[in-house]
């Protein structure tokens, strides 16, 4: 269907065409309309702290390097050589003075200008390769907000918090929830690949229609999930009397301009353990008793930063979507610790992690599953749509574009869409 260039025709008020997760051609446009011209989460400056330190990852399907240099600055740069167009630095993470391209010698600044060819004799006069030109290159802009880097290879558009809107007041709050009023992602990563488009991770993040089904395997015989915190009483409630479905409707679903949403928090579970009790009291020291109150109330579950970020805050972490093909995914899950919370806090907060979000998990198997199955059932042709009609009263915020809506309502996904089609219709 991309054929005719008509874009509007696969997405409407309710329904989404097959094609967005099939097509390859679509998927190649996605890479150069979303992912090379709107603000993409690469990392965070915690995980290149010292001049030197770099990590590799991609913008869409692009490898690009973050890299911190000497004067402090953090540079997200193309990871190919100015000279071949070869993958300079093929490490994942480390720390270096230099990138050296491994074909000819070349190397380059940690800054991505051109440091020194080798044999430069063999340059004869006005044909010498120009330092900037000729070097890695530099990302047109690159921004962060509580140290979370975001990069846009496009030098038009919105500065990163206009395209954050609401949802930077979600990293704000993240940092204040740090009794040091910072965080930093370590303790590893959990990474895999599932065979399916990348738009089922982000659309899977918005709804609260599925947990009572495709998580009950992860609830006791009381209908009652795990606890997601040590010290936590119990977790959420998928089935009260008599084994009745409990809808989440009541926890409600934000959508927000440029693709952002996020789901309305969990049930706050009492935790009465010494471990909590003692990062409530380094809170306390920080803040105070009364916002203290407020930044342990948390408001949202998973939140949204479109296209390929997502954060949850009640064990907090992040997950990286980084699309590979049409039907090919990979994530990466990073603990986030709070910079002055207790260390054994940290420790259990991974343990648990390591419980509901690896790729052997009790949460996680169960989506990548579905992923799965998606992307082989949409490959029937019975029927080409996809419904995204769920709704309730949907209630605009005039001061940020906020739509409100009820949990179990698909109006963050229709949000998805929306943004999506816009950006894709973009010359």
């Amino acid at each position: 269907m991309l054929a005719n260039g008509d874009l509007s025709r696969l997405v409407t008020d309710t329904r989404i065409h097959r094609d967005l997760f099939q097509d390859r051609a679509i998927f190649d446009l996605e890479m150069e309309r979303i992912f090379a011209r709107s603000w993409v989460y690469v990392g965070h400056d915690s995980q290149v702290p010292e001049p030197g330190d770099f990590l590799c990852t991609r913008i869409g399907a692009q490898p690009v390097v973050m890299v911190r240099h000497t004067d402090g600055k953090v540079h997200v740069l193309y990871n190919r050589c100015g000279h071949r167009g070869v993958k300079v630095v093929a490490e994942e993470e480390g720390n270096a003075k230099r990138f050296m391209c491994m074909y000819h010698g070349w190397t380059y600044d940690t800054n991505g200008d051109l440091d020194f060819v080798t044999q430069p004799e063999g340059y004869p006069e006005g044909r010498h390769p120009d330092k900037v030109r000729d070097g890695m290159g530099r990302i047109a802009r690159v921004d962060d907000l509580c140290g979370f880097v975001f990069a846009n290879q496009s030098e038009e558009g919105p500065g990163l918090r206009d395209w954050l809107g609401a949802n930077a007041v979600c990293l704000e709050d993240l940092a204040d929830s740090a009794p040091d009023g910072e965080v930093e992602i370590r303790g590893g990563v959990h990474r895999y690949m599932y065979r399916g488009n990348w738009k089922f991770q982000i659309d899977n993040l918005s709804d609260m229609y599925h947990p009572a089904y495709s998580h009950e395997s992860s609830s006791r015989p009381t209908g009652q999930q795990f606890a997601r915190r040590k010290g936590d009483k119990g977790g959420i409630e998928f089935r009260g009397k008599r084994g009745r479905v409990k809808s989440m409707d009541p926890l409600g679903v934000s959508a927000l301009p440029n693709g952002h949403s996020w789901q309305g928090g969990l049930p706050q579970i009492e935790n009465t353990s010494e471990l909590h009790r003692e990062y409530v009291r380094r809170l306390e020291a920080r803040h105070g008793p009364e916002r203290t109150k407020e930044v342990l109330t948390k408001t949202r579950h998973n939140v949204i930063f479109y296209p390929n970020m997502a954060m949850q805050e009640l064990n907090p972490h992040i997950r990286v979507i980084r699309p590979v093909a049409a039907d090919l995914t990979e994530i990466f899950v990073y603990p986030i610790r709070l910079k002055g919370a207790p260390e054994q806090m940290f420790r259990e907060q991974i343990r648990i992690l390591n419980g509901t979000h690896s790729a052997s998990s009790m949460v996680q198997t169960d989506d990548v599953e579905a992923f799965a199955r998606a992307q082989e059932g949409l490959s029937t042709t019975g029927n080409e749509w996809i419904l995204l009609a769920r709704a309730g009263e949907e209630k605009v915020d005039p001061a940020t574009g906020r739509v409100s809506s009820i949990g179990t309502s698909e109006v963050a996904m229709r949000n998805h869409y929306a943004t999506w089609l816009s950006l894709m219709s973009r010359a």
